[in-house]
């Protein structure tokens, strides 16, 4: 039997199963999530047997001494291994924050190698084994047949004199689990009503070819899931590439302008009468070429947690 497809037209089958959703407390965002289908929360916010919805409370175990014993790389190791081999009816996990999974990890991999930080672990191991934990976690939920639901909060920033909500998770963690999301949606209230809008999302989706009706339901809820994007012209494109080239001339020449930094020069001492007799005398700085120091790797020596 062959193993190529049937040489004929098929029916489009094309139903977003991965969601980035973001807002205010308070804003929606946990009841939108429980609304897809037999759903299992992975909690952070200690409330786990409060939900109505099966919970999981997800944390990092401490020994009396502050060490963690058993952390949450283990727990969710554990989840994810019994969602790929055993038989269950749950259909979607929700990741209820996942803010608050990324520090976590982090506290894991510092309390493992005895810091406070990061980047107290020389040569950037300490970023590249946060990142490569949370990456192969976002890969391996995405590769379960299931609905996947981040959850973040809401936080703002300044455009101009303009303020503008964005979600509180970095834009690095944000780009990984972005990268992985069909639709980005924020909740919010506004006045006594509930909305939900995508912000973004991977394509054009098609309402007629969405095949799993429970999704479609939730999907309808949702203002900009369905409809055509918006086409840039060629005319507006040369515009918009134009003032960016601007923007990037005014920022190249004002970085041109700055003097360059230069150790700091020692001077000698002058006797106080020697030093008010004489015009203060200002030079212009003096470039200093530094040789070039071997850059430090970025990648780990080895991998602090290799399986998620």
């Amino acid at each position: 039997m062959s193993i190529l497809p049937p040489n004929k037209p098929q029916t489009p089958k094309d139903t977003p199963r991965n969601f980035f959703i973001w807002g205010p407390t308070m804003g929606g965002k946990s009841f939108l999530a429980s609304q897809f289908p037999n759903a299992l929360v992975f909690n952070t916010d200690g409330n786990a047997e409060a939900n109505t919805i099966p919970s999981v409370q997800l944390r990092n175990i401490k020994d009396k001494n502050g060490k963690i014993t058993r952390s949450v790389i283990d727990q969710l190791d554990k989840l994810l291994t019994a969602l790929q081999s055993e038989k269950h009816s749950y259909e979607t996990i929700i990741l209820d924050v996942i803010d608050d999974i990324i520090v976590m990890i982090e506290q894991y991999i510092c309390d493992k190698e005895g810091v406070e930080t990061l980047g107290d672990i020389g040569y950037g191991k300490g970023y590249a084994a946060f990142t490569n934990i949370f990456q192969q976690l976002v890969i391996e939920l995405k590769a379960l047949p299931m609905n996947v639901i981040y959850i973040s909060r809401n936080a703002s920033k300044m455009e101009g004199q303009t303020e503008i909500e964005i979600p509180s998770l970095k834009e690095k963690h944000q780009n990984i689990v972005n990268g992985n999301c069909d639709l980005s949606i924020q909740c919010k209230k506004v006045g006594k009503n509930y909305i939900r809008v995508v912000k973004a999302r991977r394509k054009d989706y098609d309402r007629s070819q969405v095949d799993d009706k429970k999704i479609l339901k939730i999907l309808d809820t949702i203002t900009g899931v369905f409809g055509k994007s918006a086409k840039t012209t060629k005319k507006q494109q040369d515009e918009i590439v134009k003032e960016l080239e601007k923007r990037e001339d005014i920022l190249a020449a004002t970085e041109e302008s700055e003097p360059t930094k230069s150790e700091p020069k020692t001077e000698a001492v002058q006797p106080k009468e020697q030093v008010d007799n004489k015009k203060e005398k200002v030079s212009a700085p003096i470039n200093k070429v530094e040789k070039n120091k071997p850059a430090a790797s970025g990648t780990a020596s080895k991998r602090i947690k290799p399986k998620i």
